[in-house]
């Protein structure tokens, strides 16, 4: 099954995998890191700061990857971190501390990614085919959400008495991913652009402009930012009414363990359980799936999804909410696969990384959504939510109808846009 995939998506799979995590030991908890040595508001400021340098530099790494190649511009990010991983190495050393050369260490490390991101995605969709797409993007998923595991877990059991250790190891990693971007990885994009000179600036602006007025691309985006803006609600807003509201039970398996069950401790098990079953059950779903057309299991894995967040938003029921969960990642294992198909397929061949890097903007406006639940609970009662999320979901599945009407959706594995 796997062999059908080229050698540049396996060795990109292979690389991020180990790349996201070890990086998920140490950054999520860099800010504790930072609040504890710098201050909490200042804290806040850089890792604002950085998401946004991300941002910034990601549309223009995505112009050059179209302009100049993926994979050179792979090769210098890669390298840009590497410097960064090492300087962070030095100054969280058991001789030398730093919190200040960090930070700034951190803010090299958002504009390499931000180079690496729209460039990496689109040599992906470059070296894929409508064939194995959907299987690409199902491996993709399913590694990426065991490393965010694997790291959550052993970065929240290391993070604080072994800090120079891993960052060792994440830069040994990127060394590697380095190594194998340099010797294994071949060129997947030939830019057909003129090759004299130009305005950068007035080209880049020309480049996104183009972009921003694909209408079938942009209905996409709302839905994507949608969907990913109701999953952030989990950790943001579900995470603070389950505290508040869900009343204490006590678990008991006999006379061997008794477990007192609040709100918050609610919230981590609901949370757990998408990334178990996400991990545990991608493949075996996306086998039992071939046998059904994609439109199908599409809108099914979608109204799975919206219906488990909507009951999720107001239900304080044990059963119901894992209930609800174990619904909701069965869909989100359904859909995910095919929608990344279908950005596949709609996105201009000659501007990938441009359209990518707009894509990434869904996940940051996705953020800002989710906590914005927080704050819209505050004068909302659960009920008010759950037809907030209701809403949102019909818009989306309304974007969503929107874009299929424009692409024909196969039985086998995947779609293929009309022009």
């Amino acid at each position: 099954m796997l062999r059908s995939l080229h050698p540049n998506i396996k060795i990109r799979l292979f690389t991020s995998f180990l790349m996201r995590a070890v990086g998920t030991m140490i950054f999520p908890f860099m800010a504790i890191y930072l609040s504890s040595e710098l201050g909490q508001a200042l804290a806040g400021a850089i890792m604002l700061i950085n998401v946004f340098a991300s941002i910034i530099v990601g549309f223009y790494g995505g112009y050059i990857a179209d302009r100049i190649g993926r994979r050179r511009v792979l090769i210098m990010g890669e390298w840009l971190s590497l410097a960064a991983f090492i300087v962070m190495l030095v100054v969280n050393s058991p001789w030398f501390n730093s919190p200040w050369i960090t930070a700034a260490m951190m803010f090299v490390h958002g504009i390499s990614s931000g180079l690496v991101g729209p460039a990496a995605e689109a040599m992906l969709i470059d070296a894929s085919t409508k064939d194995n797409r959907k299987l690409m993007y199902s491996v993709s998923y399913w590694a990426t959400n065991l490393s965010l595991a694997l790291g959550s877990l052993l970065g929240g059991l290391f993070f604080k008495e072994y800090r120079f250790e891993l960052f060792i190891g994440l830069a040994v990693v990127n060394v590697i991913s380095l190594w194998l971007s340099i010797t294994k990885i071949t060129e997947t994009h030939i830019s057909k652009q003129s090759k004299r000179s130009v305005n950068v600036f007035r080209d880049m602006a020309n480049s996104y402009k183009v972009v921003m007025t694909d209408k079938l691309f942009l209905w996409l985006c709302l839905a994507s930012t949608l969907i990913i803006g109701l999953e952030f609600q989990l950790a943001n807003y579900v995470s603070v009414r389950l505290n508040k509201e869900f009343i204490e039970q006590m678990i008991s398996v006999g006379q061997w363990f008794t477990y007192a069950l609040d709100g918050l401790r609610m919230a981590s098990i609901l949370m757990m359980t998408n990334t178990v079953l996400v991990v545990v059950g991608s493949f075996f779903v996306t086998k039992w799936m071939k046998r059904y057309r994609d439109q199908y299991v599409l809108y099914g894995g979608l109204l799975l999804f919206f219906i488990g967040y909507t009951i999720i938003g107001y239900s304080n029921n044990l059963w119901l909410l894992l209930a609800c969960m174990t619904f909701a990642t069965l869909g989100e294992i359904m859909y995910i696969p095919i929608k990344q198909s279908i950005m596949a397929d709609i996105i201009h061949e000659d501007a990938r990384s441009s359209y990518l890097a707009i894509n990434g903007l869904t996940f940051q406006v996705a953020k800002v959504l989710g906590a914005l639940g927080i704050t819209i609970g505050a004068f909302v009662p659960s009920w008010g939510m759950a037809v907030i999320y209701g809403l949102a979901s019909i818009l989306a599945i309304v974007s969503f109808m929107k874009v299929t009407s424009a692409v024909s959706l196969e039985k086998k594995d995947s779609v293929s846009a009309i022009s």
